[in-house]
């Protein structure tokens, strides 16, 4: 009998490495006529894919409901707080004026304890646009409600018209956001007429813009990636360096999560 040929089975290609998952806090819309949605610019979604995360979108659930989102919490990595409209100033003890739009209670209501659960926790965090004043303002800082009235000498940060609009921001040394862009001064998209007033408690400013206009903020913390822009990497107007931070947020995220498994 001819000898037996020993079969040979062929490796199976090794499964990708699992990415991290990240939460992406999404809007509440309530057009005048018509069903309610929860709406997300899929430009966040691209760009936590691109820096190597799984995003994971988070509903604006009812009020009663909220604790429900624990759930994923647990699972997520780290959260981006997204932009949007304004918060509520009366939530902030502030009066409303005209040139402020106040986005729906079902959205703040969802955002607020989102950000209760982030300072409990210490949980990674990247706040974009209305996200970074949320950020400021659960630490006790507060906001211009309308850059043109509050500061008059600020140069423009928005275009009327709804045009895409830019300047010039230059970026503090010694930060965690000057280790991230590697330079200090960075040119961004614009598209805010809000803006940090006074600092929130163990924050620090990160970025300003030539006019003193603080556009972007971060923990105190060593420890703790917990930093806010102004503006909106994840746009399509954004400059080919905002990649970076994105995946610094999701780098720092992987390692905050190993370290709670580890300490666990």
């Amino acid at each position: 009998m001819p000898p037996r040929v020993k079969e040979v089975k062929e490796k199976e290609p090794a499964a990708p490495a699992a990415r991290p998952l990240i939460a992406i806090n999404a809007d509440y819309v309530t057009p005048k006529n018509g069903t309610a949605f929860a709406k997300l610019n899929v430009g966040y979604i691209d760009a936590i894919l691109a820096a190597g995360g799984l995003p994971l979108v988070l509903p604006p659930l009812r009020k009663e409901n909220l604790a429900d989102v624990d759930v994923l919490l647990n699972q997520c990595a780290g959260i981006v707080l997204t932009g949007g409209a304004d918060m509520d100033p009366r939530r902030n003890g502030q009066a409303p004026t005209a040139a402020v739009t106040p986005m729906p209670a079902r959205r703040e209501d969802a955002d607020r304890y989102l950000l209760a659960k982030i300072f409990e926790r210490k949980i990674t965090v990247l706040g974009i646009g209305v996200g970074m004043q949320q950020l400021n303002v659960f630490a006790g800082g507060t906001l211009h409600l309308h850059l043109p009235a509050d500061n008059p000498k600020a140069m423009p940060h928005f275009d009327q018209t709804g045009a895409p609009h830019r300047h010039m921001v230059l970026i503090e040394e010694n930060t965690r956001l000057d280790d991230i862009y590697g330079t200090q001064e960075l040119r961004v998209n614009s598209t805010h007429h809000q803006a940090v007033n006074q600092i929130g408690k163990r924050m620090r400013v990160a970025a300003k813009a030539p006019d003193g206009v603080i556009e972007a903020i971060e923990s105190t913390d060593p420890n703790w990636f917990c930093v806010g822009v102004q503006w909106h990497p994840e746009a399509e107007t954004a400059s080919a360096l905002d990649v970076q931070i994105f995946e610094c947020f999701v780098q720092a995220a992987v390692r905050s999560a190993d370290g709670v498994l580890a300490a666990a």
